[in-house]
């Protein structure tokens, strides 16, 4: 491949990915009528957008407890519009391993990090302030939220292979 074709997609393939997820996840608003759930999958997937740019600030061998907590709160939160997004707390566990910065405190960070969110949810439901969105936690309705969220995310991982594959060395 020559290197002005090479530097033409490094700087064009992202950009296609990211419209085709933006283009992906606001097209059913128009044709479909769609629960409330799908529209706080837009909110979900900037907390996940957080919670990745944090993941990718740490530096090979930096402790990552930190880290951890902090997007255990922003899961735990998101978590209120879409249950399931719990679920990214496993890939983001491997992605640490695979990194060489997770261990035992990373882990109990994580889990502290759930149960102060699970904590003040509990409060805000028993004084009757919020709804409780875990008691039906696979319920179809809220599978909705994640085709936004699911198209972001595959975007992301899309534009950074890419990126990563069409450096220019």
């Amino acid at each position: 491949m020559k290197r002005h074709t090479q530097e033409l997609l490094y700087h064009l393939l992202p950009v296609i990915f990211w419209l085709l997820a933006v283009s992906g996840s606001v097209l059913p608003l128009v044709w479909l009528p769609l629960p409330t759930n799908y529209l706080w999958g837009f909110l979900v997937i900037a907390i996940v957008l957080t919670c990745i740019t944090i993941l990718g600030r740490i530096k090979r061998h930096e402790s990552s407890v930190e880290q951890c907590f902090q997007v255990a709160i922003l899961l735990g939160i998101a978590s209120y519009w879409l249950p399931t997004v719990l679920f990214l707390m496993l890939p983001i566990w491997g992605y640490l391993y695979y990194h060489h910065i997770f261990d035992l405190r990373s882990l109990l960070s994580t889990l502290i990090g759930f149960a102060f969110v699970a904590i003040w949810a509990s409060v805000f439901i028993y004084m009757g302030w919020i709804a409780n969105p875990w008691a039906d936690f696979f319920a179809k309705e809220n599978a909705w939220g994640w085709i936004p969220t699911g198209a972001i995310l595959f975007a992301w991982f899309a534009s950074t292979i890419a990126r990563q594959n069409l450096r220019v060395r």
